[in-house]
């Protein structure tokens, strides 16, 4: 039986029309053409600007529900924890300091899967070409 994530990863395989049901083609298998590489990695990039635009928004709405702050003060807010920036300005209330420090703690998961997206496709392709095994 399948879990949640082998199910996903099969079915973005089928997606893109691969037969081994992974991701990335296989050691076995020859290195995709260059127009398959930049297809592929432009769906990676999409993928990271859509976690990131989610972020954003998710922090967002946060801000304005749990601090008197506009919404573009909000969306500035969440940019600035979001790109590592620090906070704005000080929270007035108490769910607004526990709002922040838990935005500030999942920005910075946010950061390592987005720059991990974006890399492995390239990371994949180098290691493939070089032959380099586990």
């Amino acid at each position: 039986m399948l879990n949640g994530a082998d199910a996903f990863t099969g079915f973005m395989a089928r997606a893109r029309g691969d037969t081994l049901g992974s991701m990335f083609e296989h050691r076995s298998q020859r290195v995709v053409s260059t127009g398959r590489f930049v297809r592929r990695q432009a769906g990676y990039l999409l993928t990271a600007l859509a976690l990131t635009a989610a972020s954003l928004a998710g922090g967002a709405a946060g801000y304005h529900s749990v601090e008197p702050m506009s919404w573009i003060q909000s969306f500035h807010a969440a940019a600035m924890i979001l790109t590592g920036m620090g906070p704005v300005g000080d929270m007035t209330t108490d769910a607004g300091r526990l709002f922040e420090t838990a935005y500030a703690l999942f920005s910075g998961v946010v950061f390592v899967v987005v720059v991990s997206v974006i890399l492995a496709p390239g990371v994949h392709r180098l290691l493939h070409v070089l032959h380099v095994e586990k």
